[in-house]
């Protein structure tokens, strides 16, 4: 044998000479000739052994060569393309695997759009459609001895998997359709089902056969993301390949055991979803279940309760298939009990979305459907353990789908666990999700499972659904009962429940402080003391003036950093109210406190804006006449307007009769006519405007550090809206400020600390325009009263 070699390596080394340095046709064609002589299933073959070292030693050399003479130049030396169908032959007829890392090496060793590029990527389309990946997993699948086998199946296992990648990167715009994502690996689903083909025919005859490559180009595309389109044409064929064939499911059963473990879960998704049912499921996988705990792992565990994007069908095909064998039923047993176990967990209805709590919920009903009333006798306390529980919390939940799945699971439940007692009977509204779910728990036929026990395990009451057989358990004559009794119901006249209370667990707080507890300490369990405080405190400071100046401050900042914690109705305006009652009580400290946190850190702009408005609102309240001695009043009457003893009657709901003498003028006044009338109101009184004091507590710290741009603030820059408001804020002021001694100040010379351009006479002005324009913030009546109007 060893001359023989050694004439096969001299052929070679003469022939690729040729063809480095030759130009003339016929003796390049005549190399290509000799060459294609070592090939398998070329017309003339060489002897066994002079193939298999051109193979082992030679042919990864004689395709490098031809691809660095390939050239237009070269291939048309022939000019009957015989040269470009002999040089195509090396890569299409020789043992595939090197073929194809050359092939790949090639394309990804061309820089640019060349000739050499276009001409190795159709080839490798042809070396695709022609069956040769089918070929190189074959050959991977065979008993190897080379000593860098297991180094040339990583490097082809990564090239097979990722060819769409490669290509698409180097061929850019003039990609290949064969090699796009989409159509390439439902060819590889294809060529693996060709690859299998050969395997069990290698079986049959006899010899020794792996599948472990196929396993791993399986596991890798499916990690990647691509095993709709794989198993998308590869399942079809191995459902109906193992329909009866005992040696194709023990194939199929090797094919998924050497997966590796980190492409277990992708794999085992991926069949789930692609199989049509249990059965088919159950002949790809086998007891893989018990055999594998990666497998046991993913398919008990984290397709059940840390993923719930499973559809239906596939929970039905994943608990039917662990339903289908002896040794498997074991493990549905388990899932039941611990399905069950966090069904009726509190933390997981307070914290775990509806959609993962159907999803559990189904899963239950399926597996109470596939079992037995003898396997569920075995473990009735604990299941009905965890229903009790189960049902207390999601009864307790304030969601009406919440409710309706524990309604529906406990009513099966109960009637599945213990059949021989009365029916757990619930009222919820039949819809397509309460039909779907009972139509769930209905147990499969008995032919549909190989188990010939599992009909005569069945009791035939269950065969009803809960809602047939709870109905069947109750006599006629009740049924009819109480449907007269319902329908009698319809006679009754409704009560009259408008003028109804809602009754509340806690008091509104009486004092001040204690309001500012209430809202400083916020539990769940305290959310009607905190919205009561909320409610309350605007009253308890106006009509508590000397505790609310001791804790003024303090209440100042809560209400500032106050959030709604509670869907509370009018929260912004019930705030707002409270802050400028704060700030009209004691409007020296409250308005340095806002002022002095208006160009402080961490605060948001809506918090910046909340201060400017109530600081306006406060000035307005503090300027206008004849504050002192009354209560403000939040209508939209103004100070000075008259009411009669008949509308104050009505206002404040009394049933008071009116009296005889406001009958007769309101008579009189109806029929007189007049040919002018006075102002219908009296002026407002005069009296001390308290704002005079505290003007420039207001005004100057607001305008102090305008231009100062902060870390998170700048009102010249970004924050321009902020200025706007400023800007209207410090105009509002000037104009309250009107004949008050503070008010040359304001307006001529501004602080004395900090000169700076807004006290030009220009920007004055401007104040004054933003004033008359914008400054009703409050709202008022539109005839000088109320919160919004301006006095002077």
């Amino acid at each position: 044998m060893e001359p023989a070699r050694s004439a096969v390596g001299l052929s070679v080394r003469e022939a690729v000479h040729i063809l480095q340095s030759s130009e003339d046709d016929g003796r390049v064609l005549s190399a290509l000739e000799s060459l294609q002589h070592y090939l398998r299933g070329t017309g003339e073959p060489a002897l066994p052994g002079e193939q298999e070292e051109f193979a082992a030693k030679h042919f990864a050399a004689v395709l490098r060569c031809l691809v660095g003479r390939l050239s237009p130049r070269w291939l048309q030396l022939s000019p009957c393309d015989r040269l470009e169908q002999l040089w195509d032959s090396f890569f299409l007829e020789g043992p595939a695997d090197q073929a194809f890392l050359v092939l790949m090496e090639a394309i990804e060793g061309t820089a640019g759009p060349s000739f050499r590029l276009m001409k190795m990527a159709q080839l490798l389309a042809r070396f695709l459609s022609e069956g040769r990946v089918a070929a190189l997993m074959e050959e991977q699948c065979r008993p190897q001895m080379k000593p860098g086998f297991p180094l040339l199946q990583e490097t082809l296992l990564s090239k097979v998997v990722s060819l769409p990648d490669h290509l698409g990167n180097h061929l850019q715009k003039d990609n290949l359709a064969q090699f796009f994502p989409q159509n390439y690996f439902p060819l590889l689903g294809e060529e693996a089902v060709r690859a299998l083909q050969s395997v069990v025919d290698s079986l049959r005859g006899g010899l020794h056969c792996s599948v472990s490559f196929v396993s791993r180009v399986l596991g890798k595309v499916c990690i990647q993301g691509r095993h709709k389109e794989i198993l998308g044409r590869l399942v079809p064929q191995l459902t109906a390949l193992t329909q009866g064939s005992c040696l194709w499911q023990r194939v199929c059963w090797h094919l998924v055991e050497q997966v590796p473990d980190g492409a277990m879960e992708a794999v085992l998704t991926g069949l789930v979803e692609a199989t049509p049912g249990p059965e088919v499921l159950s002949r790809l996988l086998g007891n893989l279940v018990v055999k594998n705990k990666k497998a046991q792992f993913v398919m008990t565990r984290k397709l059940l309760f840390m993923q719930y994007r499973c559809t239906t069908p596939m929970l039905q095909s994943l608990l039917g298939y662990l339903a289908m064998d002896s040794q498997r039923r074991p493990l549905l047993i388990q899932a039941l009990k611990e399905l069950l176990e966090t069904w009726g967990s509190s933390s997981a209805v307070r914290h775990t979305p509806l959609a993962q709590q159907r999803y559990v919920s189904m899963a239950v009903l399926i597996c109470l459907a596939h079992l037995g009333e003898p396997e569920l006798r075995d473990s009735r306390e604990e299941l009905l353990a965890s229903m009790m529980a189960g049902v207390k919390c999601r009864l307790d939940s304030s969601l009406p789908a919440v409710r309706r799945l524990g309604m529906i699971v406990a009513e099966v439940i109960s009637t599945r666990i213990h059949p021989e007692g009365p029916p757990l009977r619930f009222q919820y509204e039949d819809d397509e999700l309460s039909r779907e779910m009972l139509a769930l728990a209905t147990p499969w036929p008995a032919g549909d499972s190989p188990l010939e026990a599992r009909g005569s395990s069945l009791d035939p009451v269950v065969a009803e659904t809960p809602a047939e057989t709870m109905k069947g358990s109750v006599p006629p004559a009740q049924l009819q009962g109480s449907d007269s009794e319902l329908d009698s119901d319809d006679d009754f006249i409704p009560y009259d429940m408008s003028g109804d209370k809602e009754l509340k667990s806690s008091k509104a707080p009486q004092y001040v402080r204690d309001c500012m507890e209430a809202l400083t300490t916020f539990e769940d369990k305290d959310m009607e003391r905190w919205e009561a405080a909320l409610k309350a405190l605007e009253g308890l400071v106006r009509r508590n003036p000397e505790a609310t100046r001791e804790v003024s401050v303090e209440l100042a900042r809560v209400l500032l950093h106050l959030e709604e914690r509670t869907c509370v109705a009018g929260f912004e305006e019930l705030r707002q109210r409270a802050l400028v009652a704060v700030t009209v009580t004691d409007p020296a400290q409250v308005a340095e406190h806002l002022t002095s946190q208006f160009y402080a850190l961490n605060y948001s702009l809506r918090q910046r804006m909340d201060i400017l408005d109530v600081l306006t609102l406060a000035a307005q309240e503090l300027s206008r006449p004849g504050r002192l001695g009354r209560s403000p009043q939040h209508s939209s009457l103004g100070p000075g307007t008259q009411c009669s003893p008949a509308l104050t009657a009505s206002q404040f709901g009394s049933v008071m009769v009116p009296d005889w003498r406001v009958v007769v003028e309101n008579r009189i006044r109806s029929k007189t006519r007049h040919f002018s009338k006075g102002s219908p109101w009296q002026e407002p009184a005069g009296g001390p405007n308290e704002f005079a004091s505290v003007a420039g507590c207001f005004f100057f710290p607001l305008i102090h550090h305008f231009d100062r741009p902060l870390v998170t603030f700048d009102l010249l820059g970004d924050d321009q809206l902020v200025l706007g408001r400023l800007t209207h804020t410090l105009g509002a002021l000037m104009y309250l400020a009107v004949n008050t001694t503070v008010s040359w100040k304001v307006g001529i010379s501004g602080p004395a600390t900090s000169p700076s351009p807004l006290q030009s006479e220009g920007f004055i002005q401007v104040f004054a325009l933003m004033a008359c324009v914008a400054l009703p913030v409050g709202g008022g009546d539109g005839h000088g009263h109320g919160p919004g109007a301006l006095h002077t």
